[in-house]
């Protein structure tokens, strides 16, 4: 299975968990997603009363830099590594 399967595979697997993950680990797939699909965060950091996406901003500019394919890798190890953990349905 090639690197882009098996990353679009994560992202199905993902919505099977038996519960929610963390925030922290939310945070954690969210950043690693925009970066593999996406590239470098390119918008501004929102307003200060969005705490939310503040956030989601800070965590995906954390992994700026990072190559699309080692994110997709970091992706699919942290889908696993919750699939481990919380179970999947």
């Amino acid at each position: 299975m090639s690197l882009d399967e098996s990353f679009n595979k994560a992202a199905e697997d993902v919505k099977d968990l038996v519960s929610a993950p963390g925030d922290a680990d939310l945070l954690e797939l969210y950043a690693l997603f925009k970066q593999a699909t996406v590239g470098d965060c390119n918008t501004t950091r929102p307003g200060m009363l969005d705490f939310k996406g503040k956030a989601k901003w800070d965590s995906w500019n954390g992994k700026k830099g990072m190559s699309q394919d080692e994110a997709k890798t970091q992706y699919i190890a942290k889908v696993a590594s919750l699939i481990q953990s919380i179970g999947k349905k």
